[in-house]
Order: C-alpha cells, then structure tokens, then sequence
C-alpha cells in the first residue's frame, strides 16, 4: 500500500504514547538507563505466526542499534514450545515496546491462522478470499498485514483509494445507473485511474449494472447472494467483470460458493472473528 512506512511509523509512535505518557516508571524506578539486555519471543499456543517483520520495525523505530535474531518468520507454522526470535536492546527498549509487540503479534497471529483456515480450504478453486474494512479503528495496518500472511487477498485498504457503491450510496444517489454515471464522471474528471466497484441486491441489479457498467465498473459484488442465484449471475455478468461474493459466507458454507466459480468470497470475519494467540517476551537472564 503507499505511504506504508509512513503510516506504520505514526501508528507505533502513537501506541507508545498512549502506553507511555509521562513515563514508564516502573522500568524508570529501578532500572539503570543504559542497562543492555536480551528477550526471547515464546511461542504458547500452535497457529500460524504473523508479525515477527512488524515487532522487529517496532524494536528499530526506538532503538534503530537493536539486533534481532530470527527463528522463524511471518506465516510460518508455530508450534507451542518454540522461540520467534531474540532480541539485543536497552532494557528500556525492551520493556516499553513489549506490551505492542505482543499485542500486534498475538493480534495478528490469530487472523494470519483463521485467514489460513479459509485459504487451504479453497486450494483446487478459482475463489479467493477477501477481506474488509470490518477493523479495529487505527489498527487496520496491522489487521490486514495478518489477512496477507496468512494467504488472504486485501480488498481496499481505505475509502480513498477505490470506488464502492453500496446499497446506501445507490439509494441515497436514486438508482444503478445514475450512481455509476456519476462515479465513472468523478473519476474522469478528478481520480483518474481510480476503480469502482458496485454493489447488487438482486438478479435485476446485475442486469441493470451490466448494462449501464461495461468498461466502467470492474467488480461487481453479489450482496447477500445464495450460491443459486450466483450461479444465475454469472453468466449475466460474463467476463468483462471480477466478481464478489458477500453476505454470511464462512467456513461451514465457503466451498458451496467457491463451485459456483465467482472470482471472490469476502469474509469480514477474518478479522472480527479471529482469536489472539498466546504469546511472551521474556527476559534472557545472564
């Protein structure tokens, strides 16, 4: 995504302030500040690890001389018992940026092996997972890395850098047709290259939205679709369109949408529904 370094380093400043304030003092109260130390990334549940590359950019933005040592790397197998890494800092380092690394890791860690569930499931098809904006406000960064480790396809990160018309923007807008008129005019006129995506309620919405679409749209999503009526769909749309699947799709029902052939699932679930994983950072003793 662009301005990624950007953004993540304004995220982890702002998460270390709002952990930090004032000050650490229980590192402050008894810890000398140059005292060196070593920590180890403990692994205590199985799953699927995400967010070693994240937690050794959160180490460095603080500390750019900390050294990392590596075990295993994002989206690996993890197994109960096992170390991700080591890491050389400042104590000071180490304890402050604790408590963020395993948040972002645990966090992420539990979407990387849900997305994982979804993404073995759907070997041998054509379907691919999406996700969604369905985020942790300020933590979406890190939400969607987990979806990419774990071997999910990121839709668009934001508002800003797709078009997506929902039911509320049709209706507020008074149609179909009239909305992709105005979003392709938008475009022409003031994002151009950007792509638009248009939601449909109905086998008579794609009708309408092909018509009126074509070499303007590029995505057409089937909202709250069953697997019949998309496989009614899908010769309305052709090929001159992607298509996407969404609405109530989850593990239990997700290869009844993948037979019908449409090119995307979008499961919001990746990240609402994912459990964070156990984890430690704990001090090496000399």
């Amino acid at each position: 995504m662009k301005n990624f370094d950007a953004l993540f380093e304004k995220l982890v400043k702002d998460a270390l302030q709002e952990d930090i304030g004032t000050g650490d003092h229980s590192t402050l109260c008894c810890i000398p500040p140059t005292e060196k130390g070593t920590a180890v990334l403990k692994i205590k549940e199985d799953g699927v690890l995400a967010g070693v590359e994240a937690a050794e950019r959160i180490f460095k933005l603080v500390e750019p001389d900390a050294v990392f040592r590596l075990f295993k790397k994002d989206g690996d197998i993890m197994r109960n018992g096992e170390i991700a890494f080591e890491v050389d800092a400042r104590v000071h380092t180490i304890l402050q940026c604790e408590r963020l690394v395993l948040n972002c890791m645990q966090r992420m860690s539990g979407i990387a092996g849900l997305t994982r569930q979804y993404t073995e499931k759907l070997q041998g098809y054509h379907t691919k997972v999406l996700d969604t904006r369905k985020t942790t406000p300020n933590f979406r960064l890190f939400e969607k890395w987990a979806v990419a480790i774990g071997g999910g396809v990121n839709h668009r990160f934001a508002l800003y850098d797709m078009i997506m018309l929902k039911d509320n923007h049709i209706d507020y807008c008074g149609g179909i047709t009239k909305a992709v008129e105005k979003a392709w005019q938008y475009v022409q006129d003031k994002a151009p290259g950007l792509q638009i995506e248009v939601e449909t309620r109905s086998l008579a919405d794609v009708e309408e939205l092909v018509a009126c679409g074509r070499g303007k749209v590029f995505r057409i999503m089937l909202d709250n679709f069953t697997p019949d009526m998309i496989i009614k769909a899908l010769p309305m749309i052709g090929k001159d369109f992607e298509t996407e699947a969404s609405g109530g799709i989850n593990l239990t029902n997700l290869l009844e949408y993948a037979k019908t052939g449409v090119d995307y699932v979008s499961v919001g679930a990746l990240i609402h529904q994912a459990k964070s994983v156990d984890l430690s950072l704990k001090a090496m003793r000399n």
